[in-house]
Parts: structure tokens; C-alpha cells; sequence
């Protein structure tokens, strides 16, 4: 199971998750302008009975393959985003549970798939979430992330420049460096594409060895 956590940490988490409570209402209109076609290259990555992590409304949950994934666990720590999710429908077993990404109630190597799109931003410690990610899904299984990143060079200056602002104002971290992340948190990037430009990336990793 995971780990204590520091207690800014804590704070941070709890912050996040009353800013999502109230942003419940509007957040699906949000979700709307995330293009299906890039959730769909994402979630047709999943197989075997997979874990989502930051489910959010739902808008994943009727893109699930039924030839391809066994079931669905989506999880999310805000209730008013998992009261939305429940009304989508999904084409395979499919339960919702309120739990945070960075401690997960899961046995180790539960599932064959974990997936997040674009969750990792929001992350109050993002490689202590990756970690429990690595824990829980299988040896031979696969982690799938869209997230957007940083961009090297003068863009990537003007994300950091800016980030203090966003997270202040969204709790959007839009400088976060996930590949590197991936790493630290005993993930191997197997695939990595851009998915539009360089800011938004498809990244499939695997337990490393």
C-alpha cells in the first residue's frame, strides 16, 4: 500500500481536491474541448483489466474497447467529478471509487493497464503517484499517459515563468518534465509521441527490470 506522505503534500492534495469539488459543474465543458480522437489513441493502448487514475466526468469511459479490456477501475478524489462520471456509459464491468492517485488501495501487480490522461499536471507529487502507478500494474504490464509537458528552449522558459500563475489559478502544472518523472519512478518510456506539437504527448511506459 502506499506510503505517508509529508504534510505540505498533504495540504497541497487537499487543496486540489476541494478546487475540483467546486469545479466539478464546469468541468465537463472542459473535458468537451480535450479532442476525442486524442483520448481514443490513448485509451486503445489499454488491455486486461485496467486501472484510471484522475477518471474525472468520465469522458474515457465509453471509448473502452470490450475486445481488448477485461474491465475498468476509474478513480478519482473529488465525489462531484465521480457522481458526473457515473452517468457515462461504459462497454465493459466498470466501477468508480473516490481514492488518491498518490496512495492507492490496491494490492501490488492488480492490474495489466494503468492509465491517466491528462492528470499528472494536477499532481501534488507526481513521481510518488507514478510510483504507486509502477506498483500496482504488473510486471508485464503498462502504464499510458497524455499529458502535456514542457517544451525545451524559449517556450519551455515561458512555461516556467508562467506555472506559478497557473497552479495558483487552476492547479495546473504546465511545465511538469513526465518522461524524466517516469523514470524516477521506475517506469521505462517504451513509446513516446507527440500528439499535438510538442506540448501534449502519448507516453507508453513499462516496469523497468
Amino acid at each position: 500500500m502506499g506510503g505517508s506522505r509529508p504534510i505540505g503534500n498533504l495540504r497541497a492534495t487537499e487543496r486540489a481536491r476541494r478546487r475540483y469539488e467546486v469545479a466539478a459543474r464546469l468541468y465537463r465543458f472542459a473535458d468537451e474541448h480535450i479532442r476525442r480522437e486524442w483520448r481514443e489513441r490513448a485509451v486503445g493502448e489499454a488491455r486486461g483489466r485496467v486501472l484510471e487514475l484522475g477518471v474525472g466526468t468520465g469522458s474515457n469511459l465509453p471509448l473502452y474497447d470490450p475486445r481488448k479490456v477485461e474491465s475498468v477501475t476509474g478513480l478519482d478524489f473529488s465525489s462531484a467529478m465521480l457522481a458526473k462520471a457515473r452517468s457515462q456509459p461504459c462497454k465493459v464491468p466498470c466501477r468508480l471509487e473516490r481514492m488518491d492517485v498518490q496512495e492507492l488501495a490496491f494490492a501490488d501487480a492488480s492490474f495489466d493497464t494503468v492509465i491517466a490522461t491528462l492528470v499528472f499536471c494536477t499532481v501534488p507529487d507526481p513521481v510518488l503517484g507514478l510510483r504507486e502507478a509502477r506498483r500496482v500494474v504488473r510486471p508485464d504490464g503498462r502504464v499510458v499517459l497524455l499529458e502535456h509537458v514542457r517544451i525545451e528552449g524559449v517556450l519551455g522558459i515561458l512555461q516556467d515563468v508562467f506555472n506559478p500563475l497557473s497552479v495558483w489559478l487552476i492547479g495546473d502544472h504546465i511545465n511538469r518534465r513526465t518522461e524524466q518523472s517516469l523514470r524516477v519512478a521506475g517506469l521505462e518510456p517504451v513509446r513516446v509521441e507527440h500528439v499535438a506539437g510538442e506540448i501534449l504527448q502519448l507516453l507508453l511506459a513499462v516496469p523497468t527490470r
